[in-house]
């Protein structure tokens, strides 16, 4: 199931972006992961927002906001294209929250993990890709019907 995690130094979101901005990943997430967009999936996209305190984040030439986005999805789970893409969204997301401009989209970074197949549990078993296949594949048939 996919992951995501945004670091973000406090203050450096408006107050809007920080109220959607776990919500807006986790569903960029799942659009490029291809996931269906069904009750069970968007409960499975699990966001979460850490909050550095005040001086917890510089670098060597200034100490303007910079923002981190990690992706856990399983291997597999996104071609070049879907990374791309994700990649690029979740840039514009984190800009929006925090009130910045395209010309700002270096101040953020986005790192996608996969996670080798058979290396993720949950619920108390190991879940593989091929499950994850499948369960969206029920609950496409599930939403159709």
């Amino acid at each position: 199931m996919p992951m995501i995690r945004l670091t973000v130094p406090t203050g450096s979101l408006t107050e809007e972006g920080r109220a959607t901005v776990q919500r807006d990943l986790a569903a960029v997430l799942l659009r490029w992961e291809g996931a269906p967009d069904t009750a069970f999936f968007r409960a499975q996209a699990w966001s979460y927002l850490n909050v550095l305190p005040e001086g917890a984040q510089t670098t060597a030439e200034d100490d303007a906001p910079r923002f981190l986005v990690e992706v856990t999805v399983p291997q597999g789970a996104l071609s070049e294209r879907r990374k791309a893409g994700l990649v690029q969204d979740a840039t514009q997301t984190v800009l929006s929250a925090a009130g910045l401009a395209p010309d700002d989209a270096l101040r953020v970074w986005v790192l996608v993990h996969e996670q080798p197949d058979g290396t993720w549990g949950a619920g108390g078993s190991v879940i593989r890709y091929a499950d994850l296949i499948a369960l969206a594949q029920q609950d496409k048939e599930q939403a159709d019907a």
